[in-house]
């Protein structure tokens, strides 16, 4: 039996690409999103930074997935440890430009094809780069100058940094200085602090999977806050281990000693 049996569960709980119904938002989603609809409207740069694990990704795609085409074309990347001009070829190809071997005709391509996708198409470009404190400082010298569209008289592209808080320590470099003064937007993608919120995540996730009752109890719920300190991901990810635990003792329920448990074996590691 699978433990999704035991517990009448429909589907896995927190789910990777989580969208739509299954997304939930916590109070840093709603502050990006009112960030993200600013600059979708007004092209611009935006920086998202936050920890592993706090959501940054599943948001923007959330965020990204809820444009409607064609008036927007999104663009995601993630393969960032990677020199300039492959990066640049990269793009490149998503934006359906054939990509050329010389930098110069790189941009000049890059740009054409935003120009008629605006100017022809009257369709938005959005530009997501996730892993962005990668990026190494040669691109993000470069990147400057790449967004200057006929001499800064217009901003066509919508461009989304999206990385860890050394992301943010990088764009207050003085060498980067000419790129963080062309930022809209800045945002700090944050743990869930209030407890009450974090058990409202658990409880949209368990019932997202199907759950009809309450499988986890209050104390083990308050043990997974502290614990996890809000980190969805890590929260989640305890949760699954400490349910398979439970389907391991054939119990229908999650206490605070099976996450307990979870966490000793975590010590051995």
């Amino acid at each position: 039996m699978d433990y999704r049996q035991r517990f009448s569960l429909t589907d896995h709980i927190f789910p990777q690409g989580t969208q739509g119904a299954t997304f939930f938002e916590t109070p840093s989603y709603s502050r990006l999103k009112r960030r993200f609809d600013l600059l979708a409207q007004d092209p611009g740069l935006g920086v998202l930074a936050g920890e592993v694990g706090v959501g940054k990704t599943s948001a923007i795609r959330n965020l990204c997935r809820e444009l409607p085409r064609p008036d927007y074309h999104v663009v995601y990347v993630c393969d960032t440890a990677v020199s300039p001009l492959a990066l640049y070829r990269q793009l490149a190809a998503e934006f359906g430009v054939v990509p050329s071997h010389r930098r110069a005709q790189l941009w000049h391509d890059l740009k054409q094809a935003m120009l008629d996708m605006v100017d022809d198409k009257a369709t938005q470009p959005i530009l997501v780069i996730d892993e962005a404190h990668l990026l190494s400082d040669t691109f993000l010298l470069d990147l400057s100058g790449f967004l200057n569209f006929a001499m800064d008289s217009r901003c066509l592209l919508t461009l989304w940094l999206v990385g860890q808080p050394s992301l943010r320590a990088m764009m207050r470099l003085k060498k980067h200085s000419a790129l963080a003064s062309r930022l809209a937007a800045r945002v700090v993608y944050e743990p869930i602090a209030d407890r009450e919120v974090f058990l409202d995540f658990l409880t949209h996730g368990l019932g997202a999977a199907g759950a009809k009752s309450n499988i986890v109890s209050d104390s083990a719920a308050e043990l997974l806050f502290r614990v996890s300190r809000g980190v969805p991901r890590r929260a989640a990810s305890l949760l699954k281990e400490a349910l398979m635990f439970a389907h391991g003792q054939e119990k229908a329920f999650v206490d605070d000693a099976m996450v307990e448990a979870i966490l000793d074996d975590e010590q051995d590691f």
